[in-house]
């Protein structure tokens, strides 16, 4: 077995806990590069998504904090539209702060619950 990257172990120990106390809650599993974010709500147990949003369609600043605040506020709306309203919040191997952070308080405000 190759070693694994840091942020491979991150993500893989952050998704370990998640699921010893998400108690069938769907995922709100959020992505970052460096040009966009990307937050989608996974329902595990069926495996699909419920809902998604992100940067792409909307302009090229896609990295920064009022961008990843914005997509806070979309995939709310989303969740919100598919009924979802309690999600376990899975920043993968990325740390709470900034970008993530932004992403996460907007999505609180704008209702979902985590």
């Amino acid at each position: 077995m190759a070693k694994l990257s840091l942020f491979e172990r991150r993500r893989r120990r952050v998704r370990t806990a998640l699921r010893a106390r998400a108690g069938g809650k769907p995922r709100l599993s959020v992505h970052r590069t460096g040009r966009h974010i990307y937050a989608q709500i996974i329902d595990d147990a069926a495996g699909r998504t419920v809902a998604a949003a992100s940067t792409l369609g909307v302009s090229a600043s896609g990295a920064n904090v009022a961008a990843a605040a914005e997509v806070g506020k979309q995939i709310a709306e989303a969740a919100k539209q598919a009924g979802v309203t309690t999600v376990v919040f899975d920043r993968g191997g990325f740390l709470f702060h900034g970008r993530v952070k932004a992403l996460a308080d907007a999505a609180r405000a704008g209702g979902l619950e985590f």
